[in-house]
C-alpha cells in the first residue's frame, strides 16, 4: 500500500479553526506521516539531506496550507527551492521523484464561485496552482486535481466537521491506492478532487 507524506504549512496554525481540525481527522497509520515544516524548521533552517530522505521513503506527497495570495506560505517556497535539487528531483539525471504521486490540499477563504473565470478571483483553483502542477510535472510526478476547502470564513463548527470527514475520506483513499486509472483518467482535467471526495464520502458532489 502506498505510503502518504502531508508536508504541512501553517505559520499561525494556533489560530486556524480548519486546519486544526482538519488534523484531527488524520487516519493513525504508520504509513502516514504528518511534517510540520513550521514546526521542523522554525528559523527556515530546512534540512534538504533529510526532506530528500522523506520524499524516497513515501509514495504520495501532499502540499497542505492555506491559499495565500493564491500560492503556498513562504516555507513551502524555499522548501522547493532547496528540496528540488536539479540532477536530483528534474534534469537530465533527476528522476528521485519519477512515478509518485502529488496533491494539493489548500484552505481558501473565499467561496467555489469566486474561483472562476466569472468569478471575484478570475481564475480557478487549479490553473491558480499552475506553478506548483509544473514543478510537480517536471519531477516526473502524477499530479491529482487539489482537494479545497472553500469559504473558510463563512464556516460554522459544523460545517467544519463535515470538512473534515471529507479529509479523512480523500486520506484513506490515497493510503489504499485510490484513485483507480479509470478515475484518474476522469480527473485529468477536473478543477479539483472534491467531486470524487463526496462520492466517497456519500455526499452530493
Amino acid at each position: 500500500m502506498p505510503r502518504v507524506l502531508i508536508l504541512f504549512a501553517h505559520p499561525s496554525l494556533e489560530h486556524s479553526r480548519v486546519h486544526r481540525r482538519l488534523l484531527r481527522e488524520i487516519p493513525d497509520d504508520p504509513k502516514l506521516t504528518l511534517h510540520d515544516l513550521y514546526e521542523a524548521y522554525p528559523r527556515l533552517d530546512i534540512d534538504v539531506e533529510r526532506e530528500q530522505e522523506l520524499l524516497l521513503t513515501h509514495d504520495v506527497i501532499a502540499f497542505q496550507h492555506p491559499f495565500f495570495w493564491y500560492s503556498t506560505p513562504p516555507i513551502l517556497k524555499q522548501w522547493q527551492d532547496l528540496v528540488l535539487e536539479h540532477g536530483w528531483a528534474y534534469g537530465s539525471d533527476g528522476n528521485a521523484l519519477q512515478g509518485k504521486d502529488f496533491i494539493s490540499i489548500i484552505s481558501a477563504g473565499g467561496g467555489e464561485a469566486a474561483y472562476c473565470s466569472a468569478g471575484y478571483n478570475r481564475f480557478t483553483v487549479r490553473q491558480l496552482l499552475a506553478p506548483v502542477e509544473q514543478t510537480a510535472q517536471l519531477c516526473g510526478m502524477h499530479f491529482l486535481p487539489p482537494f479545497v476547502v472553500f469559504g473558510t470564513h463563512r464556516l460554522d463548527g459544523q460545517a467544519i466537521d463535515t470538512e473534515a470527514r471529507r479529509y479523512r475520506h480523500l486520506l484513506e483513499a490515497l493510503l489504499a491506492g485510490e484513485p483507480d486509472p479509470t478515475e484518474r483518467e476522469r480527473l485529468a482535467t477536473a478543477i479539483t478532487i472534491n467531486g470524487f471526495v463526496n462520492r466517497l464520502a456519500g455526499s452530493p458532489t
